[in-house]
C-alpha cells in the first residue's frame, strides 16, 4: 500500500525543523556509540557510515523524495535520525519505519528490474516555456503528417508528463487511424522519445501494467491495441482507472497469504492502434486521428533525426517541470463552455499548461480543444445513436406509441445506420434492443395500437432519455478567447424545434 500519498508535507521548513540526528539513548551498552562526523553539505550522508548532522526537508522537491533518501540511509544511519525525521513529518515513527520500508523494497524492485531510464538534468540556460512549446509542435510537424490541432495536441500532452504530479486528471493520448501506415507508431515513438520516463508496453499484461506504474512511475506507451486490449476487460479497466488522481488506485492480493494491498496506477498513458477503441478509453481520452500522407506531402524519417534534439528538449521539459510545477498544480483554468463535463476534464491539464506559459497558447489551446473535443462534434455512444434514431422515427411517424417489430423495422430502413447490420451482419433483435434501452430504464410493454396490443414502446417513456442525453449543447461563447489555427471552427447556434406529441400512433 502506497502510504506516501497519506502524508501531509510542507517543504517549505524552516531551519528550526531541520531533521537532525537523534540521540542513541536506546543503543546497547555494549557497544559505545560512534561519534557522527559533520556532513559537508545539508542533506547529504553516505552509506560508508558518515551521519549527516542535519537533513533538511526544504532541500527535497517532495515528500516521496524525502523518503526515497532516508530509504538510501544505511540501516544505522536512518536509526540517528527517525525519531526526528517522524516529528518533523508530524507522523508516528513507527508510520514513518514502515513508509521507509516500503520505499526501500520498492528501490530493491527497481534495482533488479532490467526497466531503466535515462536520467535527464534539467536545462541550465534561460528558457521561454511558450517557445519551448513551439519547439516541441514544429519537431511533431517535422516528423508527423498531421493537421495543426494534433500537433498542439500532442505537444501539451507531453508536456503534461512532466508534470504529471501536478494535475488532477490524466487523459489517455489515444492515437488511431482507418488503416496501416498512417504514422500511429511513428507518432508514439516520437512522443517516446519527449516525454517523462517513457516505457513501450505493446501487449502487456494487466498484472504487469500495474506493477510497472506503481514501481517506475512511468509514462506508458501502448501499441497496437486494437490487437489486445478491446478484448481484455481488466486491463481496460486498469486503464479507465487511472484517469483521475483520487481514483487511480486498484486492490490486489500479494504473497503467500493472499494480502490485500493497494496499487497506484495514477499516470500518463499514450494508445495506438487502427481504429476506433471502446466508448470508455475514448471518453478518457485526447484523441490524434491520423490519416495516411499524400504523394505530395512529405516527413522527416524518425530514425534520421538527430538525437540530441530530443536530449534538448527533454533537458528544457525538465526544467519547466521544476520551474512551473506549483503553479500548474494550483491552476484553475478557464474551460470553454462548448465541451461537455468529459472533455472539460481532459482538457483542464492541457489547458492548465497552456495558461502557465502564455504567448498565443492560451488561445490556440482553446480553439484546439473546440475543434477537436467539443460536443457538438463528439462521437456519439452506440446507445445515444439508438435514442437519437428512435427521437427521429416518432416525429416522422407523428406517433406517440410503436411496437417493437415496427420500430426495429424503421430503424433498419436506413442502412448506412448501424442497426441493419448490428451483429454478425444481422439486423438488430427485439431483445438487442430491449438490452440497450433498459440502461436508460426504458422497458417494452403492451401497447395498444388499433385492436391489437403488441409488444412496444410509448413516446412517453422515451421523453425523460431525450432531454437528459440529446439536448443540445451549450456551444462555444463568443468570448472564448480565440487564436488562429490552420481551420476556422464552425459552429451552429440552431436548436431543432422542438415537436408536440400527437395522438397518432405508429402501427
Amino acid at each position: 500500500m502506497n502510504k506516501i500519498a497519506e502524508l501531509n508535507f510542507n517543504g517549505n521548513t524552516n531551519s528550526s525543523e531541520n531533521i537532525v540526528a537523534d540521540n542513541p539513548q536506546h543503543e546497547n551498552s555494549e557497544t559505545p556509540a560512534a561519534t557522527p562526523k559533520p556532513a559537508s553539505t545539508a542533506g547529504c550522508g553516505d552509506v560508508a557510515g558518515n551521519l549527516p548532522e542535519s537533513v533538511k526537508p526544504s532541500d527535497y522537491a517532495s515528500r516521496e523524495e524525502f523518503i526515497t533518501r532516508l530509504a538510501q540511509f544505511d540501516p544505522f544511519l536512518y536509526e540517528r535520525v527517525r525519531v526526528s525525521a517522524a516529528k518533523n513529518l508530524k507522523v508516528r515513527i513507527s508510520f514513518l519505519d514502515d513508509l521507509v520500508e516500503e520505499k526501500r523494497k520498492e528501490l530493491k524492485a527497481f534495482t533488479e528490474s532490467n526497466i531503466s531510464f535515462e536520467d535527464i538534468e534539467p536545462w541550465q540556460g534561460d528558457l521561454d516555456p511558450a517557445e519551448l512549446l513551439s519547439e516541441i509542435e514544429s519537431t511533431v510537424r517535422k516528423h508527423i503528417i498531421c493537421s495543426k490541432e494534433n500537433s498542439v495536441s500532442v505537444t501539451l500532452w507531453i508536456a503534461m508528463t512532466w508534470v504529471i504530479d501536478s494535475v488532477r486528471i490524466a487523459p489517455l493520448a489515444v492515437i488511431t487511424a482507418p488503416e496501416k501506415r498512417c504514422g500511429k507508431t511513428q507518432l508514439l515513438s516520437l512522443i517516446g522519445n519527449l516525454c517523462c520516463r517513457p516505457l513501450a508496453a505493446s501487449n502487456i499484461t494487466s498484472a504487469a501494467l500495474f506493477r510497472s506504474i506503481e514501481l517506475f512511475k512511468p509514462t506508458i506507451l501502448i501499441d497496437e491495441a486494437d490487437t489486445f486490449v478491446k478484448g481484455n476487460e481488466e486491463l481496460r479497466g486498469l486503464i479507465n482507472c487511472g484517469h483521475t488522481r483520487e481514483s487511480a488506485f486498484i486492490i490486489r492480493t500479494t504473497g503467500e497469504s493472499h494480502t490485500p494491498t493497494r496499487f497506484n496506477v495514477w499516470g500518463a498513458k499514450a494508445i495506438s492502434g487502427i481504429g476506433k477503441l471502446q466508448d470508455t478509453l475514448m471518453d478518457r481520452a485526447i484523441v490524434i486521428s491520423l490519416r495516411r500522407k499524400l504523394p505530395h506531402e512529405t516527413a522527416e524519417r524518425l530514425r534520421n533525426a538527430d538525437s540530441k534534439t530530443f536530449k534538448t528538449i527533454s533537458s528544457k521539459l525538465a526544467r519547466f517541470a521544476a520551474d512551473y510545477s506549483k503553479t500548474i498544480l494550483t491552476a484553475r483554468p478557464h474551460l470553454p463552455e462548448g465541451l461537455n463535463d468529459r472533455a472539460q476534464d481532459n482538457w483542464e491539464p492541457l489547458l492548465s499548461i497552456a495558461d502557465c506559459v502564455g504567448g498565443d497558447w492560451p488561445g490556440l489551446a482553446r480553439d484546439v480543444a473546440l475543434k477537436m473535443s467539443g460536443s457538438y462534434i463528439q462521437k456519439e455512444s452506440i446507445g445515444t445513436e439508438l435514442l437519437r434514431d428512435i427521437q427521429k422515427i416518432f416525429e416522422e411517424k407523428e406517433a406517440d406509441r410503436i411496437s417493437s417489430k415496427v420500430l426495429i423495422e424503421s430503424l433498419c430502413h436506413d442502412h448506412e445506420r448501424p442497426w441493419s447490420n448490428y451483429h454478425n451482419d444481422k439486423p438488430i433483435s427485439a431483445h438487442q434492443l430491449a438490452e440497450l434501452l433498459r440502461e436508460y430504464g426504458i422497458q417494452s410493454k403492451s401497447v395498444r395500437i388499433g385492436s391489437e396490443t403488441p409488444k412496444g414502446f410509448m413516446k412517453s417513456q422515451f421523453e425523460e432519455a431525450f432531454v437528459r442525453y440529446l439536448s443540445p449543447e451549450v456551444e462555444n461563447s463568443a468570448t472564448t478567447p480565440q487564436c488562429s489555427i490552420d481551420e476556422a471552427l464552425h459552429v451552429s447556434d440552431e436548436v431543432q424545434p422542438q415537436h408536440e406529441e400527437t395522438p397518432h400512433s405508429g402501427a
